[in-house]
């Protein structure tokens, strides 16, 4: 989004981002560097933009310039794996206008620069790592995290600033960083693809692997989880190529992509917890299990089909409870609905490029309606991309 939009920057007002931007991008590839995006603002007031807020710090922005720099104040919410980052994009979040120049800051600092505070995100369940064991973990392997960032004057080198002021492009920036964000969000698929095999393992635990309510189940959760897939694909495949020669994929379908995974997880979630029973959310501790006592009466009523390892079954209940109660829903739902942008900015989007009065004139046509008005051009290009319209009559 950056490559392209920098591009596009220099190219109005005769400044130098792209360049530098590209001399970025080409240290953090060769040094194998991780970079954190960090776009989402407080926002406070949500009816009000940056420049109208009671607190100018609950928007990031330039609070101080000299001949070497900025320096910037304000937060960043919400930002996964921060904290295992090596450096940090400050990124507007929001359109702006003339009044909120100082809010128009892009720029790359070290994940460690001074003036940066990471308050760390609480989590459902997060103790439980704490504890001894790694069974009531869910996840014995993997976690993740979430943190506040805070910013206090840090200092952005001008060689780091990649947008100064050009409020007009905030937009564009935003729209074509969610377009590839909102794509990205097929990543879902793979932790629904854990999920799957974990109802599929718990079924088999349970000794009904092949009753019929339980295959429809595993296949509607594949049928939902593989349709979320499909559309990151086909938003990829139809991307076309920007002006600065990067390719952006095809944003309606990102659109599409990522308005099912606010939904789908939820339902692959439900249909796992009903293929699992009541033991995700009654399952005793790994400490009970442990104990000398209580542990040989759990291994007695806990017990599965014959062959099945009642240590195993605790294990992937606690995945399952993992993914769609505890830690990890974190990252497979809560952030399905809001990541990349909430339900309602996909519907947005969608709206503005589902080019109805196009639809209406081809309805139009194929009834024979001759003595209507003809609808108006809209100003979205989806069709003309995807199948070549710029030349139909309709």
């Amino acid at each position: 989004a950056l490559h392209s939009t920098t591009f596009e920057i220099d190219e109005k007002h005769g400044t130098d981002y792209h360049k530098k931007f590209v001399e970025f991008v080409k240290m953090v590839q060769k040094e194998n560097l991780v970079i954190g995006g960090a776009m989402t603002d407080p926002k406070g007031d949500r009816s009000k933009g940056p420049a109208e807020q009671d607190d100018p710090d609950l928007f990031t922005r330039i609070v101080d310039t000299d001949d070497k720099g900025v320096y910037v104040s304000g937060a960043k919410a919400h930002q996964t794996g921060c904290i295992n980052s090596h450096w940090i994009i400050l990124m507007p979040t929001v359109r702006l206008t003339e009044n909120d120049k100082d809010w128009a800051i892009v720029g790359a600092v070290p994940a460690d620069v001074k003036g940066i505070t990471y308050i760390y995100g609480r989590q459902s369940c997060d103790t439980r790592s704490m504890e001894d064991g790694d069974i009531d973990d869910g996840n014995a392997k993997f976690g993740g995290q979430e943190a506040l960032m805070i910013l206090d004057r840090v200092f952005i080198p001008w060689d780091k600033v990649f947008m100064n002021g050009e409020f007009e492009f905030a937009s564009m920036l935003i729209e074509r960083f969610t377009c590839y964000h909102r794509r990205s969000y097929v990543c879902k698929t793979g932790l629904g693809d854990v999920l799957i095999g974990a109802a599929a393992t718990i079924a088999d635990y349970n000794g009904v692997p092949n009753v019929s309510h339980i295959k429809d189940k595993i296949i509607e959760m594949t049928h939902l989880n593989e349709t979320i897939f499909a559309a990151g694909i086909a938003s990829s495949h139809l991307g076309h190529k920007m002006k600065s020669g990067v390719y952006l994929n095809e944003d309606m379908l990102a659109q599409v992509c990522k308005h099912n995974v606010t939904r789908f997880p939820y339902e692959i979630s439900r249909l796992a917890q009903d293929i699992a029973g009541g033991l995700v959310v009654t399952l005793p501790s790994e400490k009970d299990f442990r104990h000398p006592e209580v542990g040989p009466l759990l291994k007695k009523y806990l017990a599965g089909r014959r062959g099945a390892d009642v240590e195993n079954r605790m294990r992937i209940l606690r995945l399952i409870e993992n993914m769609t109660l505890g830690r990890n829903a974190v990252g497979y739902l809560t952030e399905s609905m809001h990541g990349a942008g909430s339900p309602q900015a996909q519907r947005i989007q969608i709206q503005r490029q589902m080019q109805v009065g196009y639809k209406k004139n081809l309805a139009k046509n194929l009834a024979g309606i001759t003595n209507d008005i003809e609808e108006p051009k809209e100003l979205s290009e989806y069709f003309d991309r995807v199948f070549k319209t710029k030349d139909s009559l309709l």
